[in-house]
């Protein structure tokens, strides 16, 4: 699509999100070998890489970061900053090693709490999710390559646009590792308001991606997530007019939070 203008930092964040897949997907050709941090969730060699390619990338800005993969910085230092950095390396770890490729680069750019810009990058499909949310634009383009020009991603962005329709059919995206009760019992008070029900799977913040692109109606997740797992998908949401809405407070998630655990929340446009 011609006569996309992008800024700064979303240049520099679909750049770091490139380079990150392309190495991400040296390491998945190979046998790697796989670590369990102290929260017990998996790291591979692909996490560390890419996030030393990204915060590369983003340590050019003035911008602070916080990565997963980085040494989380003190509350008492971060609730000075307006604007900062949120970073997954590798969103869906388990899936990466089940080598099922939903797994995600997730980068965004948060002003005051709020989502400003997001990158979702799939380095197995080679596909890029990003959006402005200033503008309210988001776009997906379908790469032939990791080293692919920011021109050439201007010319094959297609924008996305969520599901119109409010028919008797609801899909609802659900996550491949982690279906919780809570999220099965959602799904069946929906039934019991007459409501036929379908379920779509997908890795990591891949389901933010779906209901963006009206490919899902919903995505309820009611299971521990932390910011760096939502706030790509969020900014690529909310660009699109889909809210993430918290159970706890009945408002947009909010980041940068003293603690980076996410409450449970909703993805829909209702």
């Amino acid at each position: 699509m011609s006569g996309i203008e992008i800024n700064k930092n979303l240049r520099i964040a679909i750049e770091a999100s490139l380079k990150a897949g392309e190495v991400i997907m040296e390491v998945y050709d190979t046998t790697f070998n796989v670590e369990i941090k102290e929260d017990k969730s998996p790291l591979t060699e692909a996490d560390k890489k890419a996030n030393d390619i990204i915060n590369s990338y983003l340590i050019e800005t003035p911008i602070p970061i916080i990565s997963e993969e980085n040494k989380q910085i003190d509350f008492e230092v971060r609730k000075n900053w307006d604007s900062c950095w949120i970073v997954d390396p590798v969103d869906g770890t388990k899936e990466f090693i089940k080598r099922n490729g939903e797994f995600t680069v997730n980068i965004a750019l948060i002003h005051n709490g709020v989502p400003q810009l997001g990158v979702i990058y799939v380095p197995a499909s080679k596909t890029l999710y990003y959006a402005d949310n200033i503008k309210n634009s988001a776009y997906k383009a379908e790469l032939s390559n990791h080293n692919t020009s920011i021109s050439t991603i201007l010319e094959k962005s297609k924008m996305l646009r969520p599901k119109n329709s409010e028919g008797n059919l609801i899909e609802v995206v659900g996550s491949r590792s982690h279906m919780s009760k809570e999220t099965l019992d959602y799904i069946s008070q929906l039934k019991t308001e007459g409501k036929d029900i379908d379920i779509v799977s997908k890795g990591s913040s891949l389901k933010f991606c779906l209901v963006a692109e009206g490919k899902a109606d919903i995505y309820p997740r009611f299971a521990p997530t932390m910011e760096w797992d939502t706030a790509a998908g969020q900014a690529i949401c909310n660009a699109v007019g889909i809210n993430v809405i918290s159970k706890e407070t009945n408002k947009s998630l909010l980041y940068n939070k003293e603690n980076l655990l996410n409450p449970w929340f909703i993805v829909s446009k209702r």
